[in-house]
This record gives structure tokens, C-alpha cells and sequence, in this order.
């Protein structure tokens, strides 16, 4: 399915025909559907006969075998985690970690023994014709080690084989990476093309629209989660937090975090923390003179606490709140990071100010 806001993009691809190079990155914020946009652009070259509209047909033979899951020329690379619960995760939420069916976590990287596979893999004939088609996502999953040995790949690149990243971090991924690819950008799409996309489809919340900076599909994902009674919950707990004990919440938001409610959102460490690093955002912005992006419902409550703070402080308290999410996939110790995070954001909020 190729989304309103990314249908030119789709005829550009298209009409490269047999000048599209061998490795395309997709680079974007996460919920805009790169992921869709790399699937339909697989499917259109394992296609046998491709529509005017240059979508595949879905009735000839190599678009049965990609529809059944078993076509031998289409490769996804994804991590073990997101393979096991059959998420996107290009345009979904941070990757997590799953379980197999021996009880033991799968992981959220891209293995390097993933990538020894491909070679392999690619070391045989194709199947249907000298066309195969490597879509790995998200591609900066990969650590150094891994993304080395692919690289070698992209450097060197078997005859007939189109290499698909999907990245919402870019910057995360080796300069020699990038730079062998042929980068394609997106941004936050316009208002009319998600608007004709809300009345065609299920419209999620406005406030989830806005708490994912109006990327209608991470919204939509959010909505579908159950994660408007989350939003609710952590807004009314922040709300109230000056005048209460951040240590206290600390333990309560641990307690949260392994209830039923989360866990059948996916709702973790990464996404709270993200979402402290939004409100916070919202707080820097008003005491610049902006307004609130994220949280637009709360913005009487948010402009109260920025009065409460400062420039700096405020700027003080997202650099820490980054410096937490970076490591916030897997925390040593949940505990003592939620009460590092919550003692921190009292401070900047407490404070007196300049």
C-alpha cells in the first residue's frame, strides 16, 4: 500500500525503470511507511507482469510465492525480535525483544551471522529470474561488525540484486554505508495528504496524532496499542509530580511498566522515555516563545510548569533525558533510572526562575 503522502515519491521510483540503482536508503522519521514503500517497491521487481499504476499484479507466479512468504529472491533482514512478532519495525516503535518458543529473548540487532546468511544466499542462482530483491530494516540495527560485512556486499554487489534500507536513524549508520546507497528523504507529511488519508481510514486520537509529531501511521499504531489510556496516565502523573515525590512515581511508573496494560501495548522503557523527552521539548518551546507541539490538549498545564523553569534548565533536563534514552533499551538497573529521570525533571521544574 503506498500512502497519499508518499505517491510521488512512488511515481519517481517507478519511472527510474532500468536506471534504479543497486542500493536505495530510505530515510525518514518513524510512521511516515518507508517500510511499505520498500515492500511495494520489492514486489514491483519480483513482478512478472507489473501494472500500469506500477504495482505488482498479485496473480503471477512470483507474486504467489511473495504473498505465501516463500520467495526464494526476496531477503528480508530484519532483527530476530521484530521477525518473531512479525513487527515493521522501520515505522513502528523502537525494536524490542521478543521470545521464541525455548523462553529465550530475541535479539533486537541485526547479527552478523544474518548477514553470512545473505552471502550465502547469494552465492546461488536466483529463482525466478536473475532478479533479488535485500531489504533490511532498520538497517541501522546493524553494529559495526555487521554492517562491515555488509557493506562489502554493497561495495561489490552480485549481478541482478537490488539492496532496500529502511533507517529512521541515519545517522547511526557508517558514512560508508550511506554513501554507497542512493538516499531518498521524507519528512512529515502534509496536512491534506493525511487528512485525505484520515477519512479513508481508522482515524486515530488527535492527541496521539500529535504526541508522534503527526506521523499518521505511528499514531495510528498507537491507537490501535491502546495507548491513549498510557497517554492519559503518564500526563496526569507529570501533572502532578511538583507537587509530589518524584521517588514515589519512580517506583509506581517501574510497577507500570510490567502491568498487563503495557506489556499488550509494547509499551516499555524506550517509549516513556521518549515521551518525558516530548513533554519536555513542549516546555523548551514555550519558554522560547513557541508553541506546544506535542501535547496541544495540556497546553494550560505545560505553560504553567515552564513558568516554573528556565531556558537553560529546561535545555539541561532534555540532554540528560537523551543521554538516558540512549541506554534506555536495556536499562542495568529500571529502578534507578526512572528515579534518575523523574529527580532530574523535578529539579528543572522546581526550581526558581532566571
Amino acid at each position: 500500500m503506498i500512502h497519499p503522502w508518499l505517491q510521488e515519491t512512488w511515481q519517481r521510483l517507478v519511472g527510474l525503470g532500468a536506471r534504479l540503482p543497486h542500493a536505495l536508503l530510505f530515510v525518514g522519521p518513524e510512521g511516515l511507511g518507508k517500510r511499505d514503500l520498500a515492500d511495494a517497491l520489492a514486489a514491483r521487481l519480483l513482478c512478472a507482469t507489473p501494472g500500469a499504476d506500477g504495482h505488482a499484479c498479485g496473480h503471477c507466479a512470483a507474486c504467489q510465492l511473495r504473498l505465501s512468504g516463500n520467495h526464494p529472491d526476496l531477503l528480508p533482514v530484519v532483527p530476530e525480535a521484530d521477525a518473531a512478532s512479525g513487527k515493521e519495525p522501520g515505522d513502528g516503535d523502537d525494536a524490542g525483544e521478543g521470545e521464541g518458543g525455548s523462553g529465550k529473548k530475541k535479539s533486537s540487532q541485526i547479527r552478523i551471522e544474518q548477514i553470512r546468511d545473505l552471502q550465502e544466499a547469494l552465492a546461488v542462482t536466483g529463482h525466478q529470474s536473475s532478479r533479488r530483491v535485500i531489504v533490511v530494516d532498520p538497517a541501522e540495527a546493524m553494529n559495526a561488525f555487521t554492517a562491515n560485512a555488509l557493506l562489502k556486499l554493497l561495495e561489490e554487489p552480485p549481478e541482478g540484486c537490488v539492496f532496500l534500507l529502511v533507517s529512521s536513524a541515519p545517522r547511526r549508520l557508517l558514512p560508508t554505508i550511506r554513501s554507497r546507497c542512493q538516499q531518498w528523504s521524507f519528512s512529515r507529511p502534509a496536512g491534506e495528504a493525511v487528512a485525505q488519508w484520515l477519512s479513508a481510514s481508522e482515524a486515530p486520537p488527535a492527541d496521539l496524532l500529535a504526541l508522534t509529531g503527526g506521523m499518521p501511521l505511528a499514531a495510528q499504531r498507537l491507537a490501535r496499542n491502546g495507548s491513549d489510556a498510557l497517554l492519559r496516565r503518564f500526563v496526569k502523573d507529570l501533572a502532578q509530580l511538583p507537587a509530589g515525590d518524584p521517588l514515589k512515581l519512580a517506583g509506581q511508573w517501574e510497577s507500570w511498566l510490567k502491568s498487563k496494560e503495557a506489556l499488550a501495548a509494547g509499551f516499555g522503557m524506550p517509549q516513556l522515555v521518549e515521551w518525558m523527552q516530548r513533554w519536555v521539548t513542549d516546555l523548551a518551546s514555550l519558554r522560547l516563545g513557541g508553541r506546544v507541539r506535542f501535547f496541544p490538549g495540556e497546553d494550560g498545564v505545560i505553560a504553567a510548569l515552564a513558568q516554573r523553569t528556565s531556558v537553560a534548565t529546561v535545555t539541561n533536563c532534555y540532554n540528560e533525558l537523551a543521554r538516558i534514552r540512549r541506554v534506555a533499551q536495556h536499562p542495568l538497573n529500571a529502578r534507578l533510572m526512572l528515579e534518575d529521570m523523574l529527580l532530574r525533571y523535578a529539579r528543572a521544574v522546581t526550581g526558581t526562575r532566571r
